[in-house]
C-alpha cells in the first residue's frame, strides 16, 4: 500500500478474481492512490472497520456476500461511503438497484481503465465538494467577511454595505473593475452571505476558453457529442444547482453563448452539448467584468437585452490607487500570509517601503500588491523589508536630499516616480506628465534614468 499522507486518496478494491484485483490495483497505486485489495466482502467490511477508506471498487457477483449485500452493510456502517460496482452486462438492472441502494455509480465488464479512472475522479471531486461544504457549515460566523476581502476605506465599506444588502436577496449582481482588484473575492463574500451558502459557488472563467469549450463548461456534455468527449460531463450551471455560479469576465463571450446563456437565465434550464434531457437547476448569477459593456452593446458586440438582464444590481470596486488607506492593511496581511507559508521572520516594512507602496500606481491592483510582497518575502534577509526588496526597485532610487531643492532635482525626482508607476511604460508615462514621448526620451537621456 502506498503513503497516505502523500497519496491523492484512498481505494478498496474488492473482487474474487486476483487478476482484477491486481490489474487495478497497480492501475491506481500508479496513479498515485492508497490502495488496498481483499479478495472477498467479509474481508473488506474487517479492513473498512480499521481504517476507512474514500472510494470502494466492489465486484456485485462474489462467493459469500454479494456486492450489493456488502453495499447494504457499508451503507449501515457509513451513509457517506463512495461505492462503485463492478457487474458483468447481464447484471446491469441489478447495478441499477445498487444505484438506488446507494451506490455512487457503476461500470461493467470487461473493465476500461481509463472509464472506471474518470469515475473514481469523480467520485473525489465529490469528496472534495462534501469537505469544503462541511468546513463552510463549521465556520460560517468566522467567513462572513471573507479573510482577504480587506480594507478600512470609504470606498471599501461601501462596497461591504452593498454585499450585505443584496446577499440575502437572488438578485443578479454585476460586479465591474480592473483586473487585479478582487472581484471574484467579492462573488464569494455575497456567496457565503447568502442563503445559498451550504451550497457551492462555480467559478467559471468565460475568457479562457473559447466558443466550444465555453458552452461544454457550463452546459456540460455527453460522450461521444464532440472529438474529445469520451465521457459524459455535468456542465458548471448543473454543478452550481442549489449555490451560485460566479461569470469572469463576461463581456468576453460570443453572440451564440450570449444567445444560450439568454434562454438559460430566463428558464434555468437547459440541455448538455449533444444531449436531448431537459435539465433544470436552481442557480444564481454573479457576473464580473473590466469591459465596459455599455460601449460593447452600442457596438453590436454585447447584446442589449443580456446586459439588462444581468446588470440588475451593480458594484464597482475601485482601483487599488483610488483606495490608498486600504494598501497597509493589505500589505501587512500578505506579509503573515507568505512569512508563514515560507517559514520566515519578518515582521515589518521599513517607513520608506511602505511609503513606496502606498504611493506606487498599481496597474495591477490587488494582484499586482500580492505578487509585489510575496517576492520582497523572497528576497528579504533581515527582519524587515526595505525598498530595494521590492520587486520595482531594480535600479537607483532616485530621492531629494536637503541640498536638491532646483527645479531640475524636484522634474527628476518626479518623472522617475511617474516611470516607476507606469513600469516604464514611456507612452502611459509621457501621457501621466502630459508631454509627448520625444520629450519623455529627452529628459530621461538628460537625467541619466535607468530601468
Amino acid at each position: 500500500m502506498s503513503d497516505k499522507m502523500n497519496s491523492k486518496g484512498s481505494i478498496l478494491i474488492v473482487d474474487d478474481e486476483e487478476i482484477v484485483r491486481e490489474s487495478l490495483f497497480h492501475w491506481f497505486r500508479e496513479d498515485n492512490y492508497s490502495v488496498d485489495a481483499a479478495e472477498d466482502a467479509e474481508i473488506a467490511l474487517r479492513m473498512y472497520s480499521k481504517s476507512k477508506y474514500d472510494v470502494l471498487l466492489v465486484d456485485m457477483k462474489m462467493p459469500g456476500m454479494s456486492g450489493l449485500d456488502f453495499l447494504n452493510k457499508i451503507k449501515q456502517i457509513d451513509a457517506e461511503a463512495i461505492v462503485i460496482i463492478i457487474t458483468a452486462f447481464a447484471s446491469v438492472p441489478t447495478a441499477i438497484k445498487a444505484l438506488k441502494d446507494g451506490a455512487f455509480d457503476y461500470i461493467t465488464k470487461p473493465v476500461d481503465p481509463d472509464e472506471l479512472s474518470h469515475l473514481v475522479d469523480r467520485a473525489f471531486q465529490q469528496i472534495k465538494l462534501k469537505k469544503e461544504n462541511t468546513q463552510l457549515k463549521a465556520n460560517i460566523e468566522e467567513t462572513i467577511r471573507p479573510d482577504n476581502l480587506i480594507g478600512e476605506s470609504p470606498q471599501m465599506q461601501k462596497i461591504l454595505s452593498l454585499i450585505q444588502t443584496v446577499a440575502p436577496t437572488d438578485t443578479t449582481v454585476m460586479i465591474r473593475g480592473e483586473s487585479g482588484t478582487g472581484k471574484e473575492i467579492v462573488a464569494k463574500g455575497i456567496h457565503i452571505n447568502s442563503n445559498r451558502r451550504y451550497f457551492p459557488i462555480v467559478t467559471v472563467n468565460c475568457g479562457a476558453l473559447p466558443e466550444t469549450l465555453l458552452e461544454s463548461e457550463l452546459f456540460g456534455h455527453e460522450k461521444g457529442s464532440f472529438t474529445g468527449a469520451h465521457y459524459r460531463r455535468k456542465g458548471k450551471f448543473e454543478m452550481a444547482n442549489g449555490g451560485s455560479i460566479f461569470l469572469d469576465e463576461i463581456g468576453t463571450i460570443s453572440q451564440k453563448v450570449q444567445i444560450e446563456l439568454l434562454r438559460v437565465l430566463d428558464t434555468k434550464q437547459f440541455t448538455r452539448l449533444g444531449g436531448n434531457d431537459v435539465i433544470s437547476s436552481d442557480f444564481r448569477i454573479i457576473a464580473a467584468t473590466n469591459e465596459n459593456l455599455e460601449e460593447l452593446v452600442k457596438e453590436g458586440k454585447f447584446r442589449e437585452d443580456l446586459y439588462y438582464r444581468l446588470n440588475v444590481f451593480s458594484i464597482f470596486i475601485p482601483p487599488l490607487r483610488e483606495r490608498k488607506d486600504d494598501i497597509p492593511l493589505l500589505a501587512y496581511y500578505f506579509l503573515k500570509q507568505f512569512t508563514l507559508a515560507m517559514n520566515k521572520k519578518i515582521t515589518d516594512f521599513s517607513p520608506e517601503a511602505m511609503d513606496f507602496l502606498v504611493n506606487y500606481h498599481w496597474h495591477g491592483n490587488v494582484r499586482e500588491l500580492e505578487n509585489a510582497i510575496e517576492r520582497a518575502v523572497v528576497v528579504c534577509k533581515d527582519g524587515q523589508i526595505v525598498p530595494e526588496d521590492l520587486p520595482f526597485q531594480q535600479q537607483q532610487i532616485y530621492r531629494l536630499g536637503p541640498e536638491d531643492q532646483s527645479l531640475s532635482a524636484i522634474e527628476k525626482v518626479h518623472i522617475h516616480k511617474v516611470l516607476l508607476e507606469n513600469q516604464w511604460n514611456i507612452t502611459r508615462s509621457a501621457e501621466t506628465l502630459g508631454i509627448d514621448r520625444v520629450t519623455l526620451y529627452n529628459k530621461i537621456n538628460k537625467y541619466g534614468l535607468q530601468r
